[in-house]
């Protein structure tokens, strides 16, 4: 790209060409304009980043990649037990995957972006010489901050395995810094960042408007948990996703509460208090939630450690009464799919829902499904 062609693409957004530097990387996600998003909690940053992809398929097509985590240790030169996937996104233009993705493990850990093209080609997306923006967060939990964020893990890459009430978990305790970003979406002009702050009430939904010009408007956020019986305000949102013209969060939590927030009631610097339509049970931990459309109505997926990938109507949702008392889970129906051991998702084009699924070898694949299918 010349440097004329470079100064273009920076126009309207605030960037400039240079090289972010990231420590860490955790959640991604587009702009419908093809801008990545990408966190780095251990920086408190989340950069904006033109990956300048211009390619263009004439219609979206159904992605599937055999023994994925075996072509990326094969492609980085390491041992699939190197690798951990941290999220998934589908560029909105060349309808091309990206995984945040991190090889190695502790201090030595390096943060990566790939892409898989056409051909389920696998390609290292440079951050060298590019346009770019970042917003830092102010208010993320500090370096020396002692407290830690617990959740339940799939797989064995991560945690220690513990045995509750006769069943064996694979529990994560992380400072909770590395939880500043948990999850993220993009929504008419404005970054939706949740995660952990520094204040006492430490869950926290930011948004940011885009480009990065103004500051961050933040709340804390209060839900009632089921499985626990009270109201917390300590444990961060794990995963959400938009739905109903991007009117509506629903997003959720460890242990598993399913939680409604109204985009529009939200006021800057106040605490928001979510209405709990859902408990998936406790020991589990979402992973990811998708929304999509089928016979013209609006569904969502969780994906879980423990539990099936669930799907539950948005219209289902926004009939639910809050759930207020201690309860057995109840809430929202929901209904158990076939599709095992998903992960991450993400929506391609409206087309298409595409799973990270590991098989009963613990062999990980990537896999599209029809939505008219789900």
């Amino acid at each position: 790209m010349t440097t004329d062609e470079l100064k273009s693409a920076t126009t309207g957004y605030g960037l400039a060409v240079g090289t972010p530097r990231l420590k860490s990387i955790g959640p991604i996600t587009f702009s419908p304009d093809g801008i990545l998003f990408v966190a780095d909690s251990a920086n408190a940053t989340i950069y904006a980043i033109d990956v300048r992809d211009t390619d263009a398929p004439s219609q979206s097509q159904p992605v599937e990649v055999d023994n994925l985590d075996v072509r990326l240790a094969a492609y980085m030169a390491c041992t699939r037990d190197d690798i951990l996937i941290r999220d998934m996104a589908v560029h909105p233009t060349s309808m091309a995957v990206y995984l945040s993705l991190v090889r190695g493990r502790g201090g030595s850990a390096i943060p990566l972006l790939i892409r898989i093209g056409e051909g389920s080609s696998l390609r290292e997306v440079s951050l060298e010489g590019v346009p770019f923006s970042q917003a830092v967060i102010e208010d993320a939990p500090g370096d020396d901050d002692e407290r830690l964020d617990t959740r339940v893990v799939l797989g064995d890459q991560e945690g220690e395995e513990i045995e509750v009430r006769g069943i064996r978990l694979r529990l994560a305790r992380d400072k909770l810094r590395t939880s500043t970003v948990t999850d993220m979406a993009f929504v008419d002009g404005m970054l939706l960042v949740a995660g952990a702050s520094n204040e006492e009430f430490s869950s926290t939904l930011r948004r940011i408007p885009f480009p990065f010009e103004d500051e961050a408007r933040t709340n804390s956020l209060e839900i009632f948990h089921v499985s626990h019986g009270r109201y917390e305000t300590a444990s961060p949102i794990r995963t959400f996703v938009p739905y109903g013209d991007n009117l509506s969060v629903l997003a959720s939590y460890t242990c598993t509460p399913v939680v409604h927030f109204s985009l529009g009631d939200l006021k800057s610097g106040t605490q928001a208090k979510g209405r709990t339509v859902a408990d998936l049970g406790a020991m589990n931990t979402p992973i990811d939630i998708v929304a999509y459309q089928r016979g013209g109505e609006e569904y969502v997926l969780v994906s879980n450690t423990r539990h099936p990938l669930l799907k539950m109507a948005c219209a289902d949702i926004d009939r639910q009464e809050p759930l207020t008392h201690p309860q057995q889970p109840v809430g929202v129906p929901r209904e158990a799919l076939p599709q095992q051991r998903v992960s991450r998702m993400a929506s391609a084009n409206g087309a298409y829902v595409l799973m990270l699924q590991q098989d009963e070898a613990g062999d990980l694949h990537l896999r599209s499904y029809d939505s008219d299918s789900l």
